[in-house]
């Protein structure tokens, strides 16, 4: 809801505590002044006075709130983003020679790796890299191991594989 439907919300509310305090007020008075005898001095005068005060106080003080938020209000917005399994693996549009000056600190193992993630545009599988690569399982996940060590990939459990992506 916006701030400043909340704030009228809220006088409405104020103004619907203000109604009930003078009613509640009405009746008590007379009912007071019906059965006490001793006139102003009575105790329950006071009792009545302070009530009636102390909710006079707190309405003011909501409808303080609520005049705040009318006009001074700031409207929050709240933006949430749902993707799907698509969007988040979506690759990114990258080529290789973006990666040229990594490419120089790797070993020739790590070049072929990286190489294979590169040219699926930034996005693979990992069992997909066992199909494109003459490596073996445990070797392609050492070298995975350095690469993500390093930076330049990350790893996300997608079932029985990963899915491998680029960092940068």
């Amino acid at each position: 809801m916006k701030n400043r439907a909340v704030g009228i919300l809220i006088i409405g509310i104020a103004a619907l505590i203000a109604f009930i305090i003078y009613s509640f007020n009405t009746a008590m008075t007379t009912i007071v002044g019906t059965s006490c005898s001793h006139g102003p001095s009575c105790p329950m005068w006071g009792t009545i006075d302070f009530q009636t005060n102390l909710s006079i106080g707190i309405t003011i003080f909501v409808a303080a709130i609520g005049v705040y938020l009318v006009f001074f209000g700031k409207d929050e917005r709240i933006i949430t983003r749902i993707k799907t399994f698509r969007q988040q693996f979506e690759p990114k549009k990258i080529t290789k020679e973006n990666y040229k000056k990594f490419m120089a600190g790797l070993s020739v193992d790590e070049k072929i790796i990286f190489g294979k993630i590169v040219e699926a545009q930034g996005s693979v599988m990992q069992s997909k890299l066992m199909e494109k690569t003459p490596f073996k399982k445990v070797k392609i996940t050492r070298l995975l191991d350095k690469l993500e060590g390093r930076g330049l990939i990350e790893r996300k459990r997608r079932g029985m594989t990963n899915v491998v992506m680029l960092k940068h």
